[in-house]
């Protein structure tokens, strides 16, 4: 039996993110955004106050390669690193208070994006589709 290419669901779903990511970026890039940044930001939004290394599982990015993005973060007044109060050897991240203007306006942005790149789904699909992707994202996370 012949796998179609096009039917292959781990091509697909990389696919959809791929251009998912491609056209993003070229929304964050108008307000002065690189991938690495708008993604950091994006999980400091909903985290905030997260320590380094699970930032980097998080961001799937290794140990040097996320300090140097938060350093050159730091230097721009976006993020602050703070020792955790329990533990003095592990650094927690928080954003700033002068970076949420930006933040507000990546997400207003991204809220634009999303529904225009998502309007030709019905909204009963849509909330299909992310009920399945959320059941997948954590049978796959329970096996790691």
């Amino acid at each position: 039996m012949q796998e179609n290419f096009e039917e292959n669901i781990g091509l697909l779903i990389h696919d959809v993110a791929r251009l998912l990511r491609v056209l993003y970026d070229r929304q964050m890039a108008s307000i002065g955004l690189t991938r690495s940044q708008w993604w950091l930001l994006t999980y400091l939004r909903f985290r905030d106050g997260i320590n380094q290394s699970e930032l980097g599982v998080l961001m799937d990015i290794e140990k040097a390669p996320l300090s140097r993005l938060i350093d050159r973060m730091e230097l721009k007044g976006w993020i602050v690193r703070k020792v955790d109060g329990k533990d003095g050897r592990i650094k927690n991240i928080y954003l700033s208070d002068n970076v949420k203007p930006l933040i507000e306006s990546m997400r207003k942005k991204a809220a634009e994006y999303r529904q225009e790149s998502l309007s030709i789904l019905k909204t009963e699909d849509l909330k299909k589709l992310t009920e399945l992707l959320q059941t997948l994202k954590q049978d796959l996370s329970s096996k790691i």
